[in-house]
């Protein structure tokens, strides 16, 4: 039983930021990698970022100089900072873990960038 839960997404203005948050818990194997996606109304999902056991990051290109992604091991907890939002970041966030061949994703956390 593993669980990943995001928390931290909210309305805000554009121009603006916001951090997100996401913590597994639960009956975790060793960590491969964590990231998120996003995905908007009438959309696919989206990747964003992700972060891999040895530290090494990948952004999507919509996001690069303006998002950062960062975690905590012993905390098994991601996080996504998001400057400069644009209405177009307008999206559903979703948490993504793998552990030992297997992903498994968060429920989502609605970010909303409008005046």
């Amino acid at each position: 039983q593993v669980l990943v839960e995001e928390s931290g997404g909210g309305l805000v203005q554009p121009g603006g930021s916001l951090r997100l948050s996401c913590t597994a818990s639960g009956s975790l194997s060793s960590l491969y990698a964590m990231g998120w996606y996003r995905q908007a109304p009438g959309k696919q999902r989206e990747f964003v970022a992700e972060v891999y056991e040895n530290s090494m990051i990948n952004y999507g290109n919509s996001v690069k100089g303006r998002f950062l992604i960062s975690k905590d091991n012993a905390k098994n907890t991601i996080s996504l900072q998001m400057n400069n939002l644009k209405p177009e970041d307008t999206a559903v966030y979703y948490c993504h873990r793998i552990s030992f061949g297997r992903d498994y994703w968060g429920q989502g956390t609605q970010v909303t960038v409008s005046s």
